[in-house]
């Protein structure tokens, strides 16, 4: 075993964690209607939209993955098959906020991504323009924070 691999297993024994993310893009556009009307994000606009999902495992699985990324290729399909170049106020039932986008993508990653045991989503991300994101994360047990 090398150095570094009997560091990070070392690491994982003591309560480490291995993470991995993957990033997505689509492209659609919304309008916040609880905001005041003269406010800009009251008009209908559009975004960039990238999305970070981050899965976390204490140990690895198979040749040494928490997952192959090739396994996220379903969250992909549902960006696209969801949001993408539509009008996200049509297919949510929330106000159509980074946040509340980060929390919706999560709770279908956490239901439908085929995960190995022991692994798990512990983040996603959404990001509006190069410098505004929101995150839902899953929350840190209290011993841990």
């Amino acid at each position: 075993m090398s150095p570094a691999v009997a560091e990070a297993t070392q690491a994982a024994a003591e309560g480490g964690a291995y993470r991995i993310g993957k990033s997505f893009t689509f492209e659609a556009a919304h309008r916040l209607g609880e905001l005041p009307e003269h406010h800009k994000c009251a008009r209908l606009h559009g975004h960039s939209y990238a999305v970070e999902v981050t899965l976390v495992a204490q140990a690895l699985s198979g040749p040494g993955f928490i997952v192959d990324f090739a396994e996220l290729e379903p969250v992909k399909q549902y960006l696209t098959d969801t949001f993408d170049h539509r009008l996200i106020n049509d297919v949510v039932t929330v106000e159509p906020t980074s946040e509340n986008l980060a929390r919706l993508i999560f709770d279908w990653c956490a239901e439908k991504l085929p995960l190995p045991d022991g692994a798990c989503v512990e983040a996603v991300k959404v990001s509006e323009t190069a410098t505004s994101w929101a995150e839902y994360r899953i929350p840190v047990p209290a011993e841990r924070r």
